[in-house]
């Protein structure tokens, strides 16, 4: 049996297949735009909640409603305009990172092209966020001063432990979603299985990623993956390491 692979997310969908037109957006829920919507979903669990892929679409406005996923976005091109039940606008540009949680009343302004990375979850629980009106976007600021992370299983490492921080900017209603910035020095880690599903963009350094079958893929600055759940994943990396990460790890 084959293991599973660390997935490289491409702008514009995989070599040969690119991005392919989805469903057109019911015009009742839009107030501007006749938008045309392309994506390639690179990865779906096995429940269907969890999906990471690449998305663009020509510029549209819909109406004030609830947003029905949490959703950690990369903006690779264009710019979109969030704008919640206050009426306050937050703009994000491309280069930026930022999420959406499930039930916040927004807008969503696009008034030119975009095209973006995105990881979602879709929470089944049914429960509601307590005062929807105080949920907000979230902006994953790629500078933000870090934590050090002191609980760590150092068996899993092959050589020195590293020193790493961190800081998590969002975490959904469940606890399973989260996303934020990390670092590492030099870090080389044993073949272990993946513990969850996760989404990394590497804002500084390279990172080797070999999987159980030996096939290994090196990820540099500006380079945006995907590790999922149980694939044996041995990290290599020699200096230092910054990433923004977005990940799913069940209860």
């Amino acid at each position: 049996m084959r293991d599973l692979n660390a997935i490289r997310f491409e702008p514009h969908g995989p070599a040969g297949i690119g991005l392919v037109e989805g469903a057109k957006i019911d015009p009742d829920e839009l107030t501007a735009g006749e938008p045309v919507q392309r994506s390639h979903n690179y990865f779906t669990d096995d429940t269907s909640t969890v999906k990471a892929g690449v998305w663009d679409c020509t510029p549209m406005t819909t109406k004030l409603a609830p947003y029905d996923v949490n959703e950690f976005m990369h903006v690779l091109e264009g710019t979109v305009t969030i704008i919640d039940q206050k009426g306050h606008e937050e703009t994000i540009h491309a280069g930026a990172s930022f999420v959406i949680p499930k039930g916040m009343p927004c807008i969503w302004k696009q008034t030119e092209y975009m095209r973006k990375f995105y990881f979602l979850f879709n929470d089944l629980s049914g429960a509601a966020p307590e005062d929807p009106a105080r949920l907000k976007v979230l902006r994953i600021d790629p500078n933000v001063d870090l934590a050090p992370l002191e609980q760590q299983d150092v068996s899993r490492y092959r050589g020195g432990v590293p020193t790493q921080h961190i800081h998590t900017c969002f975490s959904d209603r469940t606890g399973q979603m989260t996303a934020g910035v990390w670092d590492t020095t030099e870090m080389h880690t044993r073949p272990l299985p993946f513990p969850r599903n996760e989404l990394m963009h590497i804002l500084s350094g390279s990172v080797a990623i070999t999987n159980g079958d030996g096939v290994s893929q090196t990820f540099h600055k500006g380079d945006t993956f995907f590790v999922p759940e149980g694939m044996s994943c041995q990290w290599d990396s020699e200096g230092y390491v910054r990433k923004i990460y977005c990940l799913f790890q069940p209860k």
